[in-house]
């Protein structure tokens, strides 16, 4: 049954608990939902598999570590359920392919390897020898490593990702495409051009310092929860928080705190001061007018706005970003925005009030065509105030996935620099290939053209998770080999190569146990600390592998002659591994020493941050000058940002409600601003195509209800994977290489 209300302008509180509890109680029962979620993101515990939000120190954390939606996600992964033989034997791949997403997560955990053969209609289960003999036998059979596609999910652990990269080197490509690619290229590009690091500047102790907190294109009340409680505390030292976003979220209207007395019978916290309901692919254009009035005001009070120190000692490019920034089309930057000058003028007041400020963002700017340009704008404007490298202040970009950041620190990237390269290559007496290898867009386009072999995904649901759903299907099927490392069935494993294998591993809520003793893993969250990761349940066959178990098996059967690497050592105690990091990896030094010192847990230096020194072609913070971009639209076009519902992590879907955004028992809706849907001779409940056109070719995401909705003016939202049909992997953002998810020009369709 659908049902649709008004949307929702409080979040957290009592339904997010009870919300939490009942989907423990329904996948785990009482007892083991306890178990779990007292371990949750504790010390000695495991890390949440969900966002990649920061912990607090020891000492502030509560009992209760964790939001909403990453007791969602632990439930998903510690569920009592069980994928048996006989469901496989029962369903071919045609009817698992008719099964949605959804009822495919709910099945419960796989618990053995599976094989589809050549030409068989079935999966059937295989001992973990074969199934690793079926992996070499197809990478050794390939002319060239480069037709084989390795990719990456978030999830992987840091010493699983690093083994990962080293194997796939040690096999001789590059091709190491990961989630990242798809979500935050953009930032990491960004980052490491103007200030010399792709990683944000702020501790969550400097967010709560802060005096000025914006946050753009970002849903911290659905992905990101607990970030709420930190906004929480910096709005009760007296900070100003805006929200930059078309959609009014309502995390970021009102907080009631689960942690709090006033958060279950209090009028909760109103956090945001500010909402700017900006038109999607508005936000560059913003930024430029926002750093033009601080311009302004500083030539009206010299010495009064800008921090003229900071800017003399510490960048470059200030005086042609002055000059280029002068002149401003206002009438061009209103459009772009949908915004009134004297909302952008109060916007800037703040700024100029503030002498600490944090600038956040996530999906909703990394994912456009100008993201780049957009990330160095705010960049910008922090530069201006010299907020980066002291207290409550510094970019800081919110990353989606648990532990996408410290993959990247592993080496999973397709552009690693020599630097690394070099020294994994003395570590480990080989020689890494040193031609760049293909990112997640390159890959859908090597699909595409039939030029991909053989495709191994480490966690995560590439067939649903990337842009061109039909050309990737098709492309997967023309595969010789697919493989999946995962807890749950997806979609990936109903879109199969001509063989097909799904290797179960052990998920971050398991007790990981070698023949050396008890293993645990670390990860990096977003604003690069580094923890262990313990699972606590007992696994869901005993003869389940781990990540590295899997690697490491892989690999000693297809590169075991390849440098000095010893495979079944690592698979054994991963505390070598660890050792290996520390002398390859980049703020890693020492790794095993330092956890061991710190209580499994430290802070990775970051110069810009730390000292106010930056790693970039001139050893200077570089100011940019950017011509505005926007996106103008037709008559009867509308602009489309793709996003999550509230029961959702990125492509897993835990339920089918929309709690704050009022939608229950659908996810094919999409939401109208309602004057839109009266221009448009359109009503409230129709059912509609979802086209868009790119490049002459049209996209169609068909049967969607609308839902009159208070977006901005011209914009309109659905879910996503099943708007991912609309994009193009060609659509991508300038420099970054990012798939555009947001900013696409759609019609609707009525369906007679």
């Amino acid at each position: 049954m659908v049902d649709i209300e008004h949307p929702k302008k409080k979040a957290a509180g009592v339904p997010a608990v009870l919300s939490s509890f009942k989907f423990g109680f329904r996948e785990m029962g009482p007892v083991r939902t306890g178990k779990v979620f007292l371990k949750m993101n504790q010390d000695g515990g495991f890390d949440c598999p969900s966002c990649a939000w920061p912990d607090p120190d020891s000492k502030r954390k509560h009992a209760a570590e964790f939001c909403e939606n990453g007791a969602k996600a632990v439930a998903w992964e510690a569920t009592r359920k069980r994928v048996p033989r006989a469901f496989f034997a029962d369903h071919s791949i045609d009817q698992l392919n008719r099964i949605s997403e959804f009822e495919l997560g709910k099945l419960g955990r796989i618990t053995e390897p599976m094989l589809l053969r050549a030409g068989a209609s079935h999966y059937e289960p295989v001992g973990w020898d074969e199934a690793f003999k079926v992996v070499a036998r197809h990478l050794k059979a390939l002319a060239d490593p480069d037709d084989a596609v390795f990719y990456t999910s978030g999830r992987t652990s840091n010493e699983a990702a690093f083994l990962y990269q080293l194997f796939v080197r040690a096999y001789g490509t590059n091709n190491l495409p990961d989630c990242s690619n798809m979500c935050h290229e953009s930032s990491g590009t960004a980052l490491t051009r103007v200030i010399g690091s792709g990683k944000g500047a702020v501790t969550l102790e400097m967010l709560e310092e802060a005096e000025l907190i914006v946050v753009v294109g970002q849903n911290p009340g659905t992905n990101a929860p607990r970030m709420l409680s930190h906004l929480e505390i910096a709005k009760k030292r007296g900070g100003d928080i805006v929200s930059v976003n078309p959609l009014p979220e309502p995390g970021l209207m009102n907080f009631k705190n689960p942690q709090r007395p006033s958060g279950w019978i209090g009028k909760g916290t109103a956090l945001a001061d500010q909402h700017l309901q900006i038109r999607i692919g508005g936000d560059q254009a913003l930024f430029l007018a926002v750093g033009h009035l601080l311009l302004e005001a500083e030539a009206a009070a010299p010495g009064t706005v800008l921090d003229k120190d900071f800017i003399e000692s510490h960048t470059s490019g200030y005086e042609l970003y002055a000059k280029h920034n002068a002149e401003l089309d206002w009438a061009a930057v209103e459009l772009a925005t949908g915004l009134a000058r004297a909302e952008i003028e109060e916007f800037t007041q703040r700024f100029i009030k503030s002498k600490a400020t944090v600038i956040c963002w996530a999906m909703g700017l990394t994912q456009h065509r100008e993201a780049v340009a957009t990330i160095t704008e705010i960049v910008n404007v922090l530069l201006l105030q010299g907020n980066i490298g002291k207290p409550g202040a510094g970019p800081c970009p919110v990353r989606g996935h648990s532990n996408v950041q410290g993959d990247r620190s592993m080496g999973i990237w397709e552009k690693m620099p020599d630097a690394f390269l070099d020294r994994l290559d003395a570590e480990f007496a080989f020689s890494s290939p040193r031609d760049h290898g293909i990112d997640s867009a390159e890959t859908v386009q090597r699909l595409r053209d039939g030029a991909v072999r053989v495709f191994f995904a480490m966690g995560g649901n590439f067939a649903s998770a990337t842009p061109d759903t039909d050309v990737v299907h098709r492309g997967l099927r023309e595969c010789d080999l697919t493989v999946h490392v995962s807890t749950k069935l997806n979609r990936s494993h109903t879109v199969t190569g001509r063989e097909a294998l799904i290797l179960p591993t052990l998920g971050r809520t398991d007790h990981d146990h070698t023949p050396h003793g008890p293993q645990s893993v670390t990860v990096e969250d977003s604003q690069g600390a580094v923890h262990l990761s313990t699972g606590n349940l007992v696994p869901p066959a005993a003869e389940m592998k781990s990540e590295i178990g899997i690697v490491s098996g892989i690999a000693a059967m297809v590169v075991p002659e390849v440098g000095q690497i010893p495979w079944a050592d690592f698979a054994d105690d991963y505390s070598l591994i660890r050792q290996r990091i520390g002398r390859v990896c980049d703020g890693y030094e020492n790794f095993e020493d330092r956890l061991r010192a710190n209580d499994g847990g430290f802070l990775l230096a970051h110069a810009a941050r730390d000292k106010r020194e930056f790693k970039t072609s001139d050893a200077k913070a570089q100011f940019s000058a950017n011509d505005l971009s926007w996106l103008p639209t037709d008559p009867g076009k509308l602009l489309l940002q793709t996003m999550r519902s509230h029961d959702q992590f990125n492509t897993t879907i835990y339920g089918l409600q929309d709690r704050y955004r009022g939608v229950d028992g659908t996810r094919e809706v999409v939401f109208v601003n309602p004057d839109d849907l009266k221009e448009l001779g359109l009503k409230d409940g129709q059912r509609v195509d979802i086209v868009s056109e790119f490049r002459g070719v049209e996209r169609r995401a068909a049967g969607f209800r609308l839902v009159s909705y208070p977006t901005a003016r011209g914009c309109v939202a659905a879910y996503y994977p099943e708007t991912n049909v609309l994009m193009s992997a060609d659509d991508v953002a300038k420099g970054s290489n990012t798939p555009v998810a947001k900013g696409l020009t759609v019609r609707l369709e009525p369906i007679s």
